[in-house]
């Protein structure tokens, strides 16, 4: 008989308290963080949803891969484990261990681009755009119009629009090194990108001499997406279909803390000899020797254990489902969130859902402060804080009013989603109520990280 309950496909053997905080502690802690959760300590925060990245918990073969860890500066046997699991996957000749995908993002960025370069994407996400930007280049995104309409239900609205990336390669033909698609897509929900999307993109990049890559930290996901929704994969395996996507492009960034499944890590890898080589010098630079490049031997073996385990198909499919529970719950209630809902978060529509709040006071990071206030959940803005300060410091509003809240792998069970489902829908029941902010302190780039903020009318988040 087929049963209908996914359940978790491992059985837990090591716990970690969570402490308590009452509604008055945290209400003190948000002002002494200058109301943004990124500067909250951890111990403060009962349900933490800020990111998937390195957040997971880690199964007991990467454990037991870590003592087999070889910590040879030079040559070590870890390192050539670690390369063969990406090969197996990417199917790329050159895999450039880093310590997290932002330093391949900058390693790559900083080999290839100059000032008044042009990367499309379908969209950038906040670190990558940032790099892009800080080469004095032009991070530009390019989605789907479907993607610019939260409620909408598509199979894959991360595609990138390829009729603007054919005129942005024609347009602005010696000012494109590298076009790149975001798998899946972050900024935009979480949303998955069709292969049929990808080769398409892949086929446009060669007949203009420009190179393709993938952001791939979620590659597994997409993965997923691709054998339950397009047409001609149900029958093939995550890893077949990875290895597909993979053979589109000249190249990917890959953070290991999100399908690495690791807690650090990640890796640039290419085909390119020359630009390989480019990329290994500065490398060796600010990270590290080519065969550990800024990791230790243990985390390259938690890292090639954590790839296979990832395409797992009773993992992905509790993954998926475990997101999508939320976000059935949030829809039935009426809640509104970027549909259907993404592989590794649900996204509420805070534009949506506070209107009264204009945009220039940040419903969204509104919104994820009272869900911390009232119910200890952190979760992050991914609207006009993250992606509102162009690179010469004006300002504007961002597309999207979103608040992510991300699942860290293998960490919470469904009791923990259920408690998160009742905070949102009591927070639901309060959203007249909840009022804006101002920014009162913020850095130049990537000012979401460390901005302080406070409310913007009197002392308050919710009128009483």
């Amino acid at each position: 008989m087929q049963f209908k309950t996914i359940i978790e496909p491992f059985r837990i053997k090591t716990v970690e308290p969570i402490r308590q905080t009452t509604r008055e502690e945290r209400e003190r802690l948000l002002r002494e963080a200058g109301y943004n959760l990124f500067l909250l300590r951890a111990e403060d925060v009962l349900i933490d949803l800020l990111t998937d990245s390195g957040t997971g918990a880690m199964s007991s073969g990467q454990w037991a891969g870590m003592m087999l860890g070889d910590e040879s500066y030079a040559g070590a046997r870890s390192f050539y484990k670690f390369e063969a699991a990406a090969r197996r996957i990417t199917g790329f000749k050159h895999i450039i261990p880093t310590h997290q995908g932002r330093a391949a993002e900058r390693i790559l960025f900083g080999s290839l681009l100059k000032p008044g370069d042009i990367v499309p994407n379908n969209t950038h996400f906040d670190t990558t755009r940032a790099n892009v930007e800080y080469r004095k280049a032009a991070a530009l995104d390019i989605p789907t119009a479907e993607a610019r309409d939260p409620a909408r239900v598509l199979p894959f609205k991360g595609n990138i629009d390829l009729d603007e990336l054919e005129r942005t390669l024609t347009e602005k033909a010696g000012n494109v090194p590298l076009a790149m698609i975001t798998v899946t897509n972050n900024s935009g929900g979480g949303q998955p990108v069709s292969m049929a999307n990808i080769r398409a993109a892949s086929e446009s990049c060669r007949r203009h001499g420009v190179l393709f890559f993938l952001d791939a930290c979620r590659f597994a996901e997409n993965a997923w997406f691709i054998k339950t929704r397009e047409e001609g994969y149900a029958e093939k395996t995550p890893l077949a279909i990875a290895q597909e996507m993979f053979s589109y492009a000249d190249g990917c960034t890959m953070s290991a803390k999100k399908d690495g499944m690791a807690n650090i890590g990640g890796f640039l890898a290419l085909n390119d000899d020359a630009l390989a080589q480019k990329c290994k010098n500065m490398l060796i630079l600010t990270e590290g020797f080519p065969t550990y490049g800024g990791l230790a031997g243990y985390d390259l073996e938690a890292i090639a254990v954590g790839l296979e385990e990832v395409l797992h198909e009773d993992y992905l499919q509790y993954r998926v489902r475990s997101v999508a529970y939320l976000g059935d719950i949030l829809t039935a209630n009426g809640v509104p969130i970027v549909q259907p809902p993404g592989g590794h978060a649900v996204y509420i529509d805070a534009r949506a859902m506070l209107p009264h709040i204009p945009q220039e006071e940040y419903p969204a990071w509104a919104l994820s402060l009272v869900l911390y206030l009232e119910g200890g959940v952190r979760s992050v803005e991914i609207g006009s804080v993250m992606f509102g300060q162009g690179p010469d410091g004006s300002e504007h509003s961002a597309a999207m009013e979103l608040v992510r809240m991300a699942f860290p792998r293998r960490v919470y069970t469904q009791s923990h989603v259920d408690y998160l489902a009742e905070v949102i829908l009591y927070v639901n029941s309060l959203k007249e109520r909840i009022r804006g902010l101002r920014i009162v302190d913020a850095p130049p780039v990537l000012r979401h990280f460390t901005a302080r903020l406070e409310p913007a009318h009197g002392a308050l988040l919710l009128d009483s």
